[in-house]
């Protein structure tokens, strides 16, 4: 079991170059270190979305085997576990669709699940509450059709940037967590790219690294989640990188796995409060891409 509160990010919906992965793994944001095992999701797939309450971390949706979407493997299953208690993930309910390439966002007692892909773009955003178990209900649509995009959130706003809505998007959409409704425009990334990486303070949204239009990035770009307007630079990781998982406990936001040409298990950190580069972190269990990441105490908790 964890000491409280939690200070843990878990990761899992991945895959290596052969197969997907079941495993989720644990890593400490406050001290760095290598990954370890907490247990196993109750579908092995990837390239889907997580999000977190203090007490519990959710996984939704992704791809059931390593063929392109196509409308045939996409998964609509959603697992929970307990971030407190090492062990393997229980069903929770169902998406309202099955899809891949979705990203989700938090407070500390709704998550949302938006955009994705299953033969075409979808534009869907489902809401569940955290703490209960069931299917997900519709909260609204995105501005665009969109899917392999990152997202974020405060204690009341959640933020959804990059991605391909029929090209690779610098579009930032925002939300009201609480409520129900439509995205509406932010501002735009500094660089064009899906499969970006997102974490956030309460007051902080970071979105890093990504791929297409020109290939791989090392940017990290920031907002103010209060406000709207556009991505500031932020710094750089250690390497071009893209479809990694990310996590935060609002003050550092660590970014694993991800593919720089090959799979990576490289996990790395930046203080969110700051700017500069990303620094090395740990290891994960395995080289992996396609990773979702959550954590107990986020910028959406805080």
């Amino acid at each position: 079991d964890w000491p409280s509160p939690p200070s843990f990010a878990l990761f899992g919906i991945g895959s290596d170059a052969a197969t997907y992965s079941t495993v989720i793994e644990r890593i400490d944001i406050n001290t760095a270190g290598n990954a370890s095992d907490f247990g196993d999701l109750t579908q092995g797939r990837y390239r889907g979305g997580a999000l977190g309450s203090a007490t519990r971390a959710v996984f939704g949706g992704g791809n059931a085997d390593l063929s392109a979407g196509d409308g045939n493997n996409e998964s609509d299953v959603m697992d929970y576990v307990t971030i407190a208690t090492i062990g393997n993930a229980t069903d929770f309910g169902n998406l309202t669709q099955k899809r891949l390439g979705l990203a989700g966002l938090s407070n500390s007692t709704r998550g949302v699940f938006s955009g994705g892909y299953s033969g075409s773009r979808y534009d869907v955003m489902d809401y569940i509450t955290i703490g209960s178990t069931g299917n997900a209900t519709d909260f609204g649509n995105l501005i665009n059709t969109r899917f392999a995009g990152a997202a974020c959130a405060s204690t009341t706003r959640g933020l959804i940037g990059g991605g391909d809505n029929g090209s690779i998007t610098d579009e930032i959409d925002y939300i009201t967590i609480g409520s129900t409704g439509n995205g509406t425009d932010f501002g735009n990334l500094t660089v064009s790219k899906q499969d970006r990486a997102g974490l956030s303070s309460s007051v902080r949204g970071i979105f890093a690294g990504g791929g297409g239009g020109g290939g791989n990035s090392n940017v990290i770009d920031y907002v103010t989640i209060a406000s709207t307007g556009n991505a500031s630079d932020f710094g750089d990781l250690t390497a071009t990188k893209t479809r990694m998982g990310a996590a935060s406990n609002s003050i550092t936001g660590i970014f694993a796995g991800g593919n720089t040409g090959s799979n990576s298990n490289v996990v790395e950190s930046v203080t969110i409060a700051s700017t500069g580069n990303a620094t090395d972190h740990g290891d994960l269990l395995a080289t992996k891409q396609y990773l979702a990441g959550c954590s107990g105490s986020h910028g959406g908790i805080a």
